[in-house]
């Protein structure tokens, strides 16, 4: 990787529409962008898993596995942006493509300007986990964004890195109450049309995997604002 220049970003382009995939190379090699495109979900995953890029662009309509599957595989090992490509007239699950860990999505047609500015934006946004060690701990809990790990009661669990995002965040402002809309911002790094479920969701699932009755610390429910994560 060179200077954190534009044109060390290689962003992996799977749409199968052939003549969409090239109009996208097409404008991101106008800009600087090294692009690797695929037409196959199966194929684009195996190279994902070879060599991840700097970030994804990614049809949902796709021969083999469909946008979801792969988004929800790329998620299993990475926290890369992804930008989802969803047909007019498909019905596109906001939600769900936020609770996969979408970053952003277009609907087709769209123009490739605009879809320049947008990776441009997630690319921004999104800051590689390197150099200082990014970790929270606290008894029996340590959430550490340098490795996306969990650790509770000794044992490693499996948490997805949404997930994660949100527990570090709450767990590194202790006792602080914050709303949906802000923690949306804040781990989802963007305003998604306010639709502040996802953040419910997500809490649900930590607090299934923290069971927190025998610890000095637990994420709180402030009825009518928000949550925190409350040290006792």
């Amino acid at each position: 990787m060179g200077s954190g220049s534009m044109n060390a970003h290689r962003i992996m382009v799977v749409e199968d529409d052939y003549s969409i995939n090239q109009l996208i190379k097409l404008y991101l090699e106008k800009e600087g962008f090294r692009v690797e495109p695929f037409h196959d979900g199966y194929q684009a995953l195996s190279a994902f898993r070879a060599n991840p890029p700097s970030l994804v662009v990614l049809d949902i309509m796709l021969p083999g596995l469909d946008g979801w599957d792969i988004c929800r595989e790329i998620r299993k090992i990475s926290d890369i942006p992804i930008i989802m490509l969803t047909a007019k007239g498909e019905t596109f699950d906001k939600v769900l493509g936020l609770e996969l860990g979408a970053d952003d999505y277009m609907v087709k047609p769209f123009d490739p300007k605009e879809l320049i500015a947008r990776i441009k934006a997630v690319l921004r946004r999104h800051k590689p986990m390197t150099d200082n060690t990014r970790e929270v701990s606290y008894p029996n809990l340590t959430v550490s964004l340098t490795d996306y790990t969990v650790t509770y009661h000794g044992k490693k669990l499996e948490v997805p890195p949404k997930e994660l995002e949100l527990l570090y965040f709450l767990a590194s402002n202790p006792n602080k109450v914050f709303t949906r809309e802000q923690l949306l911002e804040q781990v989802w790094g963007f305003d998604f049309y306010g639709d502040s479920r996802t953040v419910d969701v997500h809490i649900k699932r930590i607090r299934e995997k923290l069971n927190e009755a025998d610890n000095n610390w637990q994420i709180k429910t402030v009825w009518g604002v928000g949550y925190k994560f409350e040290v006792k």
